[in-house]
């Protein structure tokens, strides 16, 4: 499975914002990007100004890191939304937010998509009671995601679910369990659900030229 790798906290320098991607430790004094906002290198001499391509390509390279994903599966994902109706824009991120390994985020039982992603090709991760090992398995209403044997003794697994209940991080699209080991997907993402500021819009003029 190809997957986009290197130092996270980079990528988050490079976009001028956090965009999560080490889970709990974004949320302490420790995170790096509350030290050093200025993006990796040396600092330019003056701040070149942006042309509407470089924007574009800014826009769609934040999107891509959220969610993990190199060129060939986001255009994938962009075509589909095309074909579907409505805004092409939002039928985008909320694909995106579909994917099971942000589901498992969103919901808490992953501190990030990286180890969401990290569960689910160990086959940690079961949907309707059926082992998943694909991280891009697109979830639907009704669908009940549980843990394996192995995760569901994990204590990894029980602090990323109490600190994600603290902090109101539970995504309204998706039901905990009792116990904290299963999830339930009530209804399907909206664009309100994207925390992180995107304009979609232009990503959509990127690929239409």
């Amino acid at each position: 499975m190809a997957r986009a790798i290197g130092p996270a906290c980079k990528l988050c320098r490079r976009e001028g914002l956090k965009l999560f991607l080490k889970g709990q430790k974004c949320m302490t004094d420790k995170c790096i990007f509350n030290k050093r906002k200025n993006p990796p290198g040396p600092p330019p001499k003056r701040k070149p100004k942006m042309s509407g391509y470089a924007t574009q390509l800014r826009e769609k390279q934040k999107v891509k890191r959220v969610y993990g994903l190199l060129e060939r599966p986001f255009r994938n994902y962009f075509e589909s939304a095309s074909r579907q109706r409505g805004i092409t824009g939002e039928n985008l991120l909320i694909l995106l937010e579909r994917r099971l390994d942000n589901a498992l985020y969103r919901v808490g039982v992953a501190s990030s998509r990286a180890q969401a992603r990290n569960f689910i090709t160990h086959g940690h991760i079961r949907v309707n009671d059926r082992r998943v090992d694909i991280p891009s398995f697109k979830v639907s209403i009704g669908d009940v995601i549980g843990l394996g044997e192995k995760l569901k003794t994990n204590k990894v697994i029980a602090e990323n679910v109490e600190m994600s209940k603290n902090a109101g991080l539970i995504a309204d699209w998706m039901e905990l369990g009792d116990d904290g080991k299963s999830a339930k997907v009530v209804k399907l993402p909206s664009r309100e659900n994207v925390d992180i500021p995107i304009k979609e819009n232009v990503i959509v003029e990127l690929y239409s030229k």
